[in-house]
């Protein structure tokens, strides 16, 4: 075991017995520690990382408490099972994507690790985070954004070891994906239940300059209003949004979803009645705000089991994530 020595970062903000948990689990991950291996005796690390005997300790009691090594009394720390390690690399951790991440969790194997990352569409953090996973995973689960740089830095990771989630933009026929779309099936929600819709005096898309959401949607909302000859708005900045009596609003963002609520209570309107709200994206708040928000969303759940099914079988796949309309009391 004398090959695999660990060092500590002493700069690092995490702290020194995680960062041995951290090391052993990619050593194992890399294949450089096997199944039924003996891990470096106590004394060994204590001696080569100048850590205390307690730090130690934590550490291999962390990997034991995950079933991930097993102590043989008066022999030492042994592996127990092989490790793949999976790169997930979200947007953004909102409500929704907190329920994909749990349901991704939930599916996957109990040999598997996950190291949960974020870009929050910033390019340079994307590229650098990719650049420094590289060759450290067996899977890259990688939520894409627009982007025209997100192309050749995506290309560096085998497709193979590549999974797409969320939004399909810039995956390429040879990549796998797991994906909802942003286009035709919102026009569908609506199209199904223009009875409700067409109840309403005016129709409103409010498109805040602070969201990423992909502006397909728009495309699909004007085209379904065009088509059923809907009274509509569209409208992107802040101070023009000013709810009035007998309109519904199509709310892409939570913030704008609050803006509404808020709006509702200082001027006695009921979601429903008086105004009509449509929220993107499910949370599982949403049902009991208000006696139920109505929502146009795809299947977190589903999402994060098929990515979970990725990372098991390894198998390609290209699916979409259906879209539904769940109407509550606000519409």
């Amino acid at each position: 075991m004398s090959k695999f020595k660990f060092t500590v970062d002493d700069n690092s903000n995490v702290l020194k017995f995680q960062q041995l948990v951290d090391w052993i689990v990619d050593s194992i991950s890399r294949n450089q520690l096997k199944q039924g291996e003996m891990l470096p005796s106590v004394n060994q690390i204590m001696k080569e990382s100048q850590l205390s005997r307690d730090t130690v300790f934590k550490a291999y009691a962390e990997l034991k408490k995950r079933g991930i090594v097993e102590s043989v009394p008066n022999r030492g720390y042994f592996v127990t099972k092989n490790i793949t390690k999976v790169f997930l690399f979200l947007d953004t951790f909102k409500a929704y994507k907190e329920v994909l991440y749990g349901s991704f969790l939930k599916h996957l194997p109990k040999n598997i690790s996950v190291d949960l990352h974020f870009h929050h569409y910033n390019i340079g953090v994307f590229e650098k985070i990719i650049n420094e996973s590289l060759g450290k995973y067996s899977k890259y689960i990688v939520m894409n954004f627009d982007s025209p740089k997100v192309p050749g830095i995506i290309k560096k990771i085998p497709k193979e070891h590549l999974l797409i989630i969320d939004w399909k933009i810039h995956s390429t026929s040879s990549q796998s994906f797991v994906c909802q779309n942003f286009g035709n099936p919102v026009y569908k929600c609506l199209e199904q239940n223009i009875s409700k819709i067409s109840k309403y005096n005016e129709f409103t898309f409010f498109y805040p300059p602070f969201t990423y959401h992909p502006k397909i949607t728009i495309d699909y909302f004007k085209k379904f209003c065009a088509a059923y000859q809907i009274k509509h708005e569209l409208i992107f900045e802040p101070e023009q949004f000013k709810i009035k009596k007998g309109g519904l609003y199509f709310l892409v963002s939570d913030r704008t979803l609050a803006g509404f609520l808020d709006q509702c209570a200082k001027k006695g309107f009921e979601p429903g009645r008086e105004v009509g709200v449509i929220s993107y994206n499910e949370t599982p708040m949403k049902k009991y705000v208000k006696n139920g928000i109505s929502v146009i969303s795809t299947d977190f759940e589903q999402m994060g089991q098929k990515a979970a099914e990725f990372v098991s079988s390894g198998e390609k796949v290209q699916f979409e994530v259906p879209t539904t309309l769940k109407l509550r009391s606000s519409v």
